[in-house]
């Protein structure tokens, strides 16, 4: 039995996991015994500079941590090594960096599961989403999209009105 105050600590330590998790958008579990310390830090610095928290987390911690909330059913996957990847801006981020890790790894390091807005996401679904283009991507095919409907109605306009001036004069 532990004392009171590793009890204490480790309660304390639960009750901030959960708390970052519940204020978080997205997250990544990821099983990472095939990396190397250049590569963890590689990762690491990555992550950082995407605005994602990542840490190494026990099982059991984690699985409490997620204990009654509407993520509960991640803990099915908890097994082996375990570290969390906490998004608070980007909800994409994680996964697009971690995925590309996983597949750079050749296996070694793998995705197990993740959530996003509430929602658990298996990990066919993480690498799905780490594929889409990031917000700036998205936008910038959108406006591509809108100059190239916009472009195109200007110059149906101009046909026509190249038409209507020279009806008359015939």
């Amino acid at each position: 039995m532990p004392s009171a105050k590793i009890l204490s600590e480790k309660q304390a330590y639960v009750a901030a996991l959960k708390e970052k998790v519940a204020a978080s958008v997205a997250g990544v579990v990821v099983d990472y015994k095939g990396i190397n310390v250049a590569d963890d830090t590689k990762l690491r610095k990555e992550l950082r500079e995407a605005g994602v928290e990542y840490a190494v987390v026990k099982n059991t911690m984690l699985r409490l941590a997620l204990k009654d909330t509407e993520l509960e059913a991640m803990s099915e996957v908890l097994e082996g090594t375990t570290a969390i990847a906490i998004a608070h801006e980007d909800p994409m981020a994680a996964a697009r960096i971690l995925c590309k890790y996983a597949e750079a790894s050749k296996g070694a390091y793998n995705v197990k599961i993740g959530y996003m807005e509430g929602t658990v996401m298996p990990k066919e679904e993480v690498e799905a989403i780490a594929k889409l283009p990031n917000r700036e991507g998205m936008l910038s095919m959108f406006a591509g999209a809108l100059t190239s409907t916009l472009s195109g109605l200007a110059v149906a306009m101009q046909a026509y009105a190249d038409k209507c001036e020279e009806e008359p004069a015939a």
